[in-house]
């Protein structure tokens, strides 16, 4: 391929949106269904979700945490208990009606069809989040503080009527986990919440080399029913912010619509503090808009399906085997290796495909490492090494033994540069703000990348300004509410507060 071409058209800065979409299609992640809104994710990209998912829920079960399952089909009156929880999913939930389908053959056409009949007496619908059953299953599993805390996790699927999907960042069907918890106080119940959402915050820094901003959302945004809801917001290549993980404390709310109430230390009946969190799909949409480039996906070592590709150069027959088995040898000495506590994942591609072809489909895929070993490389004990954190033309002649020894070491490098190469893009693009002209001026941009700003007006001037230019306040940063005084960027009143402002997904 040419320097001046592409693996992926349009680039990034043609077309972001396109570039997304054809960049799943390339790595060969997921494929639109022919459910509408839905996705079918394919093994490369389901791969990506399975390390996720194992390393995320060791992580759960070290603080205590337990893995259950409930109903996917949730009664509509324990919707109706929460109304304030259920009137902000409204919109989004698939109902179902109906228990049994008949065959009817149309008397013109002879075709049959198959008829809904047998009306449900109460509708079910489709959990777009499980608070209400989770909930009802809590009431009957709490009776005394001895019970408690209560510390659950599920790894579920959800529907959310989505009118404008997009493959992991926007479906109508997609895969996450949800936590949770019900604590005898609402301290226990907030350094929950706290502790989860610094969980989040590490795994996508640590795992998927994300670095995210963490704050509060305000109470506009906060997740329906909830006293508090923190989150992590990532800045991906176009300067919009992606929710990349939530975690709600949801004081008694849900507790009194649902009875999960426990006889006291003191005798009295008390209801019990909830808090609810979860990631999602979305993660492998972020990962792709934070890191991927305009030849493919660049995935970090932690979450690559494969983190070092070996590919055999057999130009001549009568060298072919040998080849081959020094390429086997060296990806079984590389599997006895570890990163992160995990055996190296090592494949080797042996297909009969030209050279070329391989090449970048393993770049498109976004494989940490490729190797190349052929004849020459055999006698001279040296391994052809490129890096997907650097130029797809960029390699480099490594003695072999040296390269087993440096492996893990290469890995951690290619997350470091990942993590501050995205820091720094983020930083570059959030930019401070004490002016409304220029908040005006800087909304009529295109792609303008974030806002901080001194903020204390109101919840109703908060609607007014983010209607208007199409944006929100991402978070209150955690670490940016006790600032120097200074005059709100909308009202003038004095505060200590920051909110970031951000376009998102």
């Amino acid at each position: 391929m040419s320097n001046d071409k592409t693996a992926i058209t349009p680039t990034r800065a043609q077309d972001f949106p396109e570039w997304y979409q054809q960049v799943v299609r390339a790595a060969d992640l997921a494929e639109n269904s022919e459910t509408r809104g839905c996705m079918v994710i394919k093994p490369w990209g389901y791969g990506i979700w399975e390390l996720i998912q194992q390393q995320l829920d060791r992580r759960f079960k070290a603080t205590g945490h337990q893995n259950a399952y409930f109903p996917l089909l949730i009664p509509l009156s324990y919707l109706e208990k929460e109304a304030e929880h259920a009137e902000g999913f409204a919109t989004e939930c698939a109902v179902v009606t109906h228990h049994r389908l008949e065959a009817q053959k149309d008397e013109v056409t002879g075709k049959t069809k198959m008829i809904p009949t047998g009306e449900l007496a109460e509708p079910y619908v489709i959990r777009p989040t499980s608070e209400t059953i989770i909930g009802a299953a809590f009431a009957r599993w709490v009776q005394s503080y001895r019970d408690l805390p209560l510390l659950i996790n599920q790894w579920a699927n959800v529907m959310r009527w989505e009118m404008r999907p997009r493959l992991f960042l926007r479906t109508a069907e997609f895969l996450w986990q949800e936590g949770h918890t019900a604590h005898e106080t609402q301290e226990e119940a907030i350094v929950e919440t706290r502790m989860i959402h610094g969980l989040y915050e590490e795994f996508l820094r640590d795992h998927l080399a994300i670095p995210v901003i963490p704050g509060e959302k305000t109470e506009n945004e906060r997740f329906p029913g909830a006293d508090m809801t923190l989150t992590v917001e990532a800045m991906v290549q176009d300067r919009k912010a992606i929710q990349a993980g939530t975690s709600h404390y949801l004081g008694q709310n849900f507790s009194k619509a649902q009875d999960i109430s426990f006889t006291g230390r003191d005798g009295a009946i008390q209801h019990a503090h909830t808090t609810s969190w979860g990631v999602s799909t979305r993660m492998i949409g972020t990962l792709i808009m934070a890191h991927a480039d305009d030849d493919g996906l660049v995935l970090p070592p932690r979450v690559a399906t494969q983190q070092i590709v070996i590919t055999p150069v057999t130009p001549k027959e009568d060298t072919r085997e040998a080849v081959l088995a020094s390429c086997q040898a060296l990806a079984s000495t590389l599997r006895n290796q570890t990163f992160h506590g995990e055996p190296l994942r090592v494949h080797v591609d042996t297909r009969d495909l030209n050279g070329g072809v391989k090449k970048w489909e393993w770049i498109k895929k976004g494989v940490p490492i490729r190797i190349e070993i052929g004849p020459r490389d055999i006698e001279t004990r040296k391994v052809c090494l490129q890096r997907r954190d650097q130029a797809v033309s960029a390699k480099e002649f490594a003695d072999k033994e040296d390269f087993i020894q440096r492996a893990a070491d290469i890995l951690q490098e290619i997350h470091d540069s990942l993590l501050a190469k995205a820091t720094a893009f983020r930083d570059e693009n959030i930019t401070p703000c004490d002016s409304i002209d220029t908040f005006h001026a800087h909304w009529s941009q295109e792609n303008p990348g974030w806002l901080i700003t001194p903020w204390a007006a109101s919840p109703e001037q908060e609607d007014e300004l983010s209607g208007k230019h199409k944006i929100s306040i991402r978070c209150l940063p955690l670490d940016k509410q006790n600032e120097p005084e200074a005059p709100c960027v909308l009202t003038g009143v004095p505060t200590r507060a920051r909110a970031i402002w951000g376009r998102s997904y």
